[in-house]
């Protein structure tokens, strides 16, 4: 009989009139918008200019949703499309279920997209995400404990956490996984913000710093889960997952240190100067109006063509030429 542990949730859905707040979903907004706050201020002390996080992370978001669900769904697929399941369950996004992989591939695509947009390097604005980024897994994996999922092997450790009898799981008390990559993203956050600082990392190393972080935290949470996954060599996929992504990140951060060493001085330039359809065709009419002010002062200074044979002569030059010769 455990003395202490930590109670989950009765429910995890508050009803606020006729709107259901669900104590997943809100852990998500709330990590969101921490992280576009906190990545704010690191993308202004970059030289960035305030609400550019923002702007971005109106692409990163969405598209990082949609990933995480498309990773979860896949790579689980019997819960949703074997016999007896109901495939609708797949869009039921508030009932748990993103997948950090996809999540985080899905919305560099986004956050490349609104980058582009904006004329600022991925990479630096990667970088100032990176931590920001770990704080927000730290606050979603909350939404976890309100759903009562993804917990580990069975203990009776002070901080174990209760589990009700319910579908698909057994009452007792179990290893809070959730809680363990909670901290562990905290702790990330703070390893990427220490070695930030210390060696002025660039062209997106704090970033990758931040994915080998995390995936060697990761693989042995995740080697403690109990819930259903698939397995490749007696490992589940999400381990092997953490492994590779891990070995990717470092092989970046060795290369990236000696093809290009430093930071990036300008991350992001005024809008005015930012390369776009618009700036394009300002230019191109500043050049022509310059061009013509230029023909315009070069007539008056040789009105009658002086600097070219023949021209600017009149009828009666010409005939008195005529009569000279």
């Amino acid at each position: 009989m455990n003395l202490a542990s930590i109670p989950s949730p009765s429910t995890g859905v508050i009803e606020l009139g006729p709107i259901p707040l669900r104590g997943y979903a809100f852990c998500i907004i709330i990590g969101v918008f921490v992280a576009v706050w906190f990545g704010n201020k690191r993308w202004i002390v970059r030289g960035g200019k305030a609400g550019t996080v923002a702007d971005i992370a109106v692409w990163a978001v969405p598209f990082g949703l949609v990933g995480g669900r498309l990773y979860h769904v896949i790579t689980d697929y019997q819960l949703y499309f074997s016999e007896g399941e109901n495939w609708v369950d797949a869009f039921k996004i508030w009932e748990g279920g993103l997948g950090i992989w996809g999540a985080v591939a899905f919305g560099a695509v986004g956050a490349w997209i609104g980058c582009r947009r904006r004329g600022i390097p991925l990479p630096a604005w990667a970088d100032a995400m990176a931590p920001s980024l770990a704080i927000a897994q730290a606050i979603g994996r909350w939404g976890n404990w309100f759903n009562q999922e993804l917990y580990g092997k069975p203990t009776d450790l002070p901080w174990a956490v209760e589990i009700s009898e319910g579908a698909n799981r057994v009452a007792g008390t179990y290893h809070p996984t959730f809680l363990y990559e909670s901290l562990w993203c905290i702790g990330v956050a703070l390893l990427v913000i220490w070695a930030d600082r210390r060696f002025t990392l660039g062209h997106g190393r704090a970033f990758a710093l931040y994915v080998a972080a995390y995936c060697a935290g990761r693989g042995w949470i995740e080697y403690m889960r109990v819930d259903e996954a698939h397995h490749i060599l007696g490992l589940r996929l999400n381990v092997w997952t953490a492994i590779i992504v891990f070995v990717l990140a470092v092989v970046y951060i060795v290369l990236s240190a000696k093809l290009r060493p430093g930071r990036e001085e300008i991350v992001e330039l005024d809008r005015d100067t930012t390369p776009g359809k618009d700036s394009d065709k300002d230019g191109s009419a500043k050049a022509d109006a310059a061009e013509k002010d230029a023909e315009d002062a070069d007539a008056k200074k040789d009105p009658i063509g002086k600097d070219e044979p023949g021209k600017g002569l009149t009828a009666g030059s010409t005939e008195a030429a005529a009569e000279k010769g």
